[in-house]
Parts: C-alpha cells; structure tokens; sequence
C-alpha cells in the first residue's frame, strides 16, 4: 500500500506538540488519516437564531435577546439567574458554577446570544449553563451544522474543530485512496463522504443523517463493515490455520454420565451437542458459539465436551466473567462429574500463596483434568499440559482478544477446541459482529416442565403491598428473590441499597429467614449464603444483579426487581430467568418509580409483553445499540465510527460477502482497510 501524505504524523498540523500527540494517540489517532476517520457523534445546528417563543424542549437552539434582569439567588445552592427577552417571549438561563465577574457582564440592556439545550421546567422553558457571547463580542452563527466529536479529558470541541479543519484541508489537495474500486456502486466518493460528515452544510437535513441514512454515511459505513469483516475473518482464518486434537465423541466416561441424568435431555441440547462432536471430531479447532436462553441446558452441552475431552487425554478450561457464575459452573460440574470420579479444580483471582502454586503445578504437568475459573485462567503464569477444550462462558463479558489469549495457552504444535457460551440472546446482524469469527449454534428448547413466568409493572408506590405478597409466598413454603439497585450507577451504592433493603424487610417480615449477596462478599461468604438459599434454609434472598446468571433455585418462584428502570433489557430477562425454573407457577414483579423517561417506559413494556429472549434483544438493540448492549470489551462491536446496528443490517450482510471475497482475491487491499478503519486495533487479528 503506497504512502501517502495522508499517512503523515498528526505533528504537522499546526498547535500538535508532543503533549498533545501523545494524547491523541492514546486513544487511536496517530496520523491524518485516523484523524479524518474521527467522525462526529452528533451535529448543533447554529446556522441560524431560532425566536425564543420557537424554542422546543430538549431541541438545541440559538438565540438573541436583550438582558432583561441578572441577580444571584441563594436557594439550596447558590445559581445567577438571567432572564432574556426577544419580540417572541422571556427565557430563564441559570448558571450554577460562575464567578463574580460573569454577573456583572450581564447589564441590563445588553444584547446577548445564547446556545443550548432548553428543558421544561415548571412549565417553562430554561437553559442551564449555555454557551454564549455578549454585546459585539462574537457571532455565534456557523455557516454549517457544528461537529461535535467523541472526545477525552484535555480535549475541548474547539481543539477537535481547529484539528480536522486542518485535515480536511490536507485530504481537498491529498484524496486517499478508494479501496472499494470497482466493488461497490456508491455516489459519493470517499473524499466527498469524509468532508460532509465533518463539516456538514446548512442545507443538509440532520434527521437523515441522524438516522444514518444519509449517502455519505452510507458510503462510509459499508467501507467500514467491510473492514470489520475482514478483521474477523483474519481471526477466523487464523484459527483454523492450526492443528487441534480430534476429539472422538460419546465416550464411555460421557455415555455413564448421560445414563446417570435424573432427565432426558431435549432435543436441541442433543442436536447442538452433534454439532459440536463434529467439529471437536476434526483435527483444526472448533470455533463455536452456542447460544440459549436461560435455562435452555447450555452448561450440560458443554459438559458433554469437557468430558469426551477428558477421555481422550486433554485438559479443559472453563472460565466464567464473574466469580459467582465461576463458583456455580464449578459446582454443578463437580456435582455431575465427582460420581464419575473426575475431580474439578478450581482457580480465581482471590486463590493465592501456596494454594495457587498447587493448582499451578497440577495444570503444568496434568494432573489436573479440569479447571473452572474467572480471568485468572489466562494470566501468564497460568500454564497447561495438553489443553484441548476451553469453554468461555458469556464470551461477550470478555471480548476476542481474552478469548484467544487462553487458546495461546494450548501445545506449541496445536490449538485447543474453542467454546464459547451465551445466555444472552443476540439478533443475528450483531452475532456477526460480535461473533463472526464463530459459528453459532442455538439450543431453541427449554427443558419440560419449565412454567412460564408472569411479569408484572408495579409502581413504586405499592411497594407495602409487594412487601406483604413476598411474605404470604414465602410463608406457604416457596422462595424469593429481591434485587436493589440504587438509584445511582455504583457498586458500593447497589450495595448500600442491598443492605438497607434486608434491615427493612426483616423488619416488615419477622419470621422470614432473608439472607444477603452481592460481589463485594468473600467466595465463601456468598457461596455458603447461596447453599443455604438452594437448601431452603434462606426464604427471601436479597441480591445485586451479581444473581444475574448462574443461580439455579428451581423452588424459587417470586422475583422481585426494585428500580427495574434503571436496567437494561438483557439483564431484567436474565434475572427473571432466576425464577420460573421449577414446576411452581412463577412471577417476576418489576417495581419503577415515577416519572418514567420514554426509554425506561418502552424496556419495562417489553418485558411485560415477552418470554421470547431473541424479542426481548432485539428491541434492546432498537433501544440501546450494540455497544451498551454487549458491552465494549467485544473488539470492533462499541468502537464503530460510522456504521449502525440495527440501521445498517443490509450493509453488513453485503459488506460479509464483499470481504470474503477481498480476503481471497486482494489481501493487500483487505490489509489497507483494515488498517484504515482498525489501526491498531487490526493486530488483533494477527494477519
């Protein structure tokens, strides 16, 4: 790929010293190029005044006025007031951090533009610390929609602007290259896609391009699925690259453990369990992905695995992302395989001193068959013997990278099978994002004799009631649960709440044995508080969303989500998957409190209205995207600069079949895509 100057250090642009290169490359941008392709999150829209008496709600607006009053008032915090007045109507702009010289600025009298967000308060609209100049001290009106870029501490909107200006500059004399001649039939070259979605003009409609349908996006996103793809593909090639070791399947040890099952097993678990025989049964590695909802009997595919693994010599690693759904694995799979006479080992973060030496010395020279554990697994000191199966469990809490960097830890001369597993239901565009370099099998069937399980929106203000129903349940002998979140976005608060919930209930409900975990409590604590749940010993569990996964209590029939607002789809269905996973009629009780944003309004009813998880996330994707969905630690899935899930769905099934082509037929093309949209970011893949 030939330079250009495009590929020039950002240090040639004027105002970028050390300090700040240093800071721009820490998030990515080392070169003109990835300058450019930092796009804007978002356009303000200052090319022209809007009067105050058109000014929306929540809609940015610019104004001009006349300073018709300014006074500090001392209410519960100290706030300079302003009030301005244009032909149309007042304002109320508030200040709360100000100092003394900005309120002798505003003169009555003085003329004043002001940009910002208008929120109705009280019935009347108020803007809260804008952005504005006074008398003839500036001019607040652009020529075009205003970018506003993502951005890091020590870098301001004006830095941003200033820099890619520059650029742009740069990119009219030097267009790059079009590394999608001849494949695609865009309108608009890559040059012209580049320079609007920087510096967009007035007249451009800002509701296409916040859809992402405009042309220009369009062009840019399919340039960057395509990238994407080939990354994946780049893994997946990698992989396959390698030598495994044949696993044979339904060996003796796996046939006694089947015929020992108090159940049947249905008919998905048994076609999934198929799938991966045929895969482990080649001699490159497995690379799958087996989804399911909550109960669907994910963990025993996977022990069937573990156990032909076994008995054919190699070593299985199984991680969990947390040390509750890694202490849960680890005792179910004792449960199954102790009769066996297989012992499963055990290793996390909080195992240290001597007791880590010794798993340590178990796994380096065999004789340790199985070990179960969190991220510990694929720390460097960590050193196997024959691995040949690892299972990651919620694949997506981890991302590729972690994911590969256990598989490293197989015979110099071969790879071990990769499993990974999701009770997360995923919608197909963003499986091939998150996932592509894996096939997917789905277990579609719960087990019989699973209830469905009744939701209900109750609001904060029948909480007594919800009190008195959680008492009436457990006292006729069956179980619940009582989720806290605090109000606030915090693990100590989330735990705060936990424990002023369990001082509260116990004093609602005398008589009720009410038990407490969240992840702040020792492996031991929480293990033996959960023993005692499973027991029956404890009646009313109270918890942080640390219950989200892996808990399996089939007399528990009574989930109640306190500020169920406050989470998001997949994790409300994941802990409504807690209940519901016996033969007793179960109920989940969502209790919100009031005033209910649209967002909240639409999760809650989705929830009220649907079982189906693959439903339930597809409106999640409609609703958060597939950041927040799966997390950002998946590579590639929340660092997207252009292109869009769900929106760009058509793009991406076009842009997998494009670089599978490229992949094949011009890899030094494929090279430069990748490195243009993934930088760094690309190594991942290591191609």
């Amino acid at each position: 790929m030939s330079q250009t100057i495009l590929h020039n250090p950002v240090t040639v642009l004027r105002g970028v010293g050390d300090k700040m290169a240093a800071r721009l490359s820490d998030i990515g941008i080392r070169s003109l190029e990835d300058l450019l392709f930092h796009f804007p999150l978002r356009y303000q829209d200052r090319t022209q005044v809007t009067p105050i008496g058109g000014l929306q709600d929540q809609v940015d607006g610019l104004i001009e006025g006349e300073i018709r009053a300014a006074a500090v008032t001392m209410g519960r915090r100290r706030t300079l007031v302003v009030k301005i007045e244009d032909s149309s109507g007042l304002l109320t702009v508030r200040f709360f951090h100000f100092r003394q010289a900005q309120v002798s600025q505003f003169k009555q009298g003085s003329s004043v533009q002001l940009f910002g967000t208008p929120r109705r308060l009280g019935g009347q609209l108020e803007m809260i610390h804008p952005e504005y100049r006074l008398g003839d001290g500036g001019n607040l009106v652009e020529t075009a929609l205003t970018p506003v870029y993502p951005t890091v501490s020590g870098l301001g909107q004006s830095t941003w602007r200033k820099l890619c200006g520059q650029a742009l500059t740069v990119l009219g004399n030097n267009p790059p290259e079009d590394l999608l001649a001849n494949l695609t039939e865009d309108q608009i070259t890559l040059h012209e896609a580049i320079a609007f979605l920087h510096n967009p003009p007035p007249t451009a409609a800002l509701s296409e391009i916040q859809q992402g349908h405009h042309p220009a996006q369009i062009r840019l996103a399919r340039e960057e699925l395509i990238a994407h793809q080939l990354t994946v593909q780049g893994v997946r090639d990698t992989e396959r690259q390698h030598r495994a070791p044949p696993i044979a399947p339904l060996s003796p040890i796996t046939t006694a453990f089947l015929a020992s099952l108090p159940f049947t097993p249905t008919v998905a678990q048994e076609r999934v369990a198929r799938e991966l025989a045929d895969d482990m049964s080649a001699q490159q590695p497995m690379l799958r992905l087996v989804q399911g909802d909550v109960g669907s009997g994910k963990t025993l595919v996977a022990a069937r695995a573990a156990l032909d693994t076994l008995s054919a010599g190699y070593q299985v690693a199984f991680m969990a992302p947390t040390e509750l759904l890694a202490e849960q694995h680890f005792a179910n799979l004792h449960t199954w395989f102790a009769p066996l006479g297989l012992s499963v080992t055990w290793l996390s973060g909080r195992t240290k001193g001597k007791a880590r030496e010794a798993v340590l010395d178990k796994l380096v020279t065999g004789d340790a068959g199985i070990v179960v554990g969190t991220h510990a697994l694929f720390q460097e000191d960590v050193r196997f013997d024959q691995l040949g199966l690892i299972i990651v469990d919620e694949q997506h809490r981890f991302g590729v990278h972690q994911r590969l960097a256990l598989a490293d830890k197989g015979a110099e001369d071969q790879r071990p099978h990769q499993l990974a597993l999701t009770a997360t239901p995923i919608p197909r565009s963003l499986a091939m994002v998150a996932y592509g370099d894996l096939d997917c099998s789905i277990i579609d069937e719960l087990p019989p004799g699973r209830q469905p399980v009744t939701t209900t929106l109750i609001d904060h203000a029948r909480r007594e009631a919800v009190i008195r129903r959680v008492g009436v349940a457990c006292s006729e002998g069956r179980q619940a649960y009582w989720v806290c979140t605090a109000i606030e976005e915090s693990d100590t608060l989330d735990i705060e709440a936990a424990e002023a919930t369990q001082d509260a209930l116990s004093h609602a409900l005398a008589g009720i044995t009410i038990g407490l975990v969240h992840g702040k409590l020792k492996p031991t604590e929480k293990a033996t508080v959960m023993e005692q749940f499973k027991r029956g010993d404890i009646q009313l569990l109270v918890a942080t969303t640390v219950i989200e996964v892996g808990v399996d209590v089939p007399n528990a029939s009574l989930m109640i989500i306190d500020n169920a607002e406050r989470l998001g789809l997949a994790q409300l269905h994941q802990l409504r998957g807690r209940v519901g996973r016996g033969t007793i009629n179960s109920h989940c009780l969502l209790l919100f409190r009031q005033p209910l944003s649209a967002t909240a309004q639409q999760r809650l009813k989705v929830m009220q209205d649907s079982h189906d998880g693959f439903v339930i996330a597809e409106a999640d994707l409609e609703i958060r995207g597939p950041g927040e969905l799966l997390g950002t630690r998946q590579t590639g899935l929340a660092e997207f600069r252009v292109a869009r899930l769900p929106e760009h769905e058509p793009l991406l099934i076009e842009a997998q079949a494009l670089a599978a082509r490229m992949y094949q037929s011009d890899p030094e093309r494929a090279r430069g895509l990748m490195q243009r949209w993934s930088g760094a970011r690309a190594d991942f893949a290591r191609v």
